[in-house]
């Protein structure tokens, strides 16, 4: 089958969408603000039970999501509540492919409930960064995702495996960036577990999602210029001052010209 094109942003690109991870509490326990970022977002990336979230939570997010026209977007993870779905996990490829299709299936019931639906799939965490180079277990989510619905889009990281299977396959291939994360010179993020992996300085984040916005480039964790063409900007809704940090990524966004819109 031939494959549909990535698509990517470029310096004459002046549209973004915004995109948070969403829903990741489990019973009383709340990690995420869904109500505020929704004001902010134009993407949301829905839990869906095996990193966080719960069905009462997976209902009330697409709900709130409907209310806001945001696109709704299954975060698909390892069955690792633990962990929060940030441990390695050896799991086999029909197995992992069935659990990306369970997931979205879950979430498509209450999206469906809300009067929306259920448009892009991103993996979270350690699956997310698996599948960056891992052909089989990128296979596997690809094979998950066609299962539940061979219209989805497929979110995640410029040039991973998941991307090339995903336009492969016949599915429209979105790249994102992270303006918080600090980046390798080969494009990937750095490790969670290294020293200054996660940039917490507000005023460095809005800036740079500019950057990534309006040219499609970011300074890497050695300190040289590397290219990160993307058409969606993630915005962690588990760091501390999220809504803050995502209101200002937002308005400093508009007052540059970028228009937010959603990709799927």
């Amino acid at each position: 089958m031939t494959g549909t094109p990535e698509t990517t942003a470029s310096p004459e690109t002046t549209a973004i969408d915004l995109n948070a991870d969403l829903g990741e509490g489990f019973g009383r326990w709340r990690l995420t603000d869904d109500e505020e970022l929704l004001s902010v977002v134009t993407s949301a990336n829905v839990a869906c039970g095996f990193h966080a979230g719960d069905a009462a939570t997976m209902r009330r997010v697409c709900e709130l999501a409907a209310e806001r026209d945001v696109t709704i977007g299954a975060q698909v993870s390892y069955q690792d509540l633990a962990g929060f779905g940030r441990r390695a996990m050896d799991v086999p490829t029909a197995e992992l492919t069935a659990e990306v299709a369970y997931q979205i299936g879950a979430l498509e019931v209450f999206a469906r409930a809300a009067g929306a639906r259920v448009a892009y799939v991103k993996p979270h965490g350690a699956l997310y960064n698996r599948v960056v180079h891992d052909e089989e277990q990128a296979g596997a989510v690809i094979a998950g995702v066609l299962l539940a619905d061979t219209g989805l889009t497929v979110l995640g990281l410029p040039g991973s495996r998941l991307l090339a299977l995903a336009r492969e396959a016949g599915l429209r291939a979105v790249p994102e960036a992270f303006a918080d994360r600090a980046y390798t010179e080969q494009g990937t993020l750095v490790p969670r577990g290294q020293p200054g992996a996660v940039i917490s300085d507000l005023n460095i984040v809005v800036e740079r999602s500019v950057t990534l916005a309006r040219s499609g480039r970011i300074d890497s964790h050695a300190g040289s210029s590397i290219e990160v063409r993307a058409r969606s900007l993630c915005l962690h809704g588990d760091t501390p001052g999220a809504v803050e940090l995502a209101r200002r990524v937002r308005r400093r966004l508009e007052e540059s010209g970028v228009r937010l819109e959603a990709f799927a």
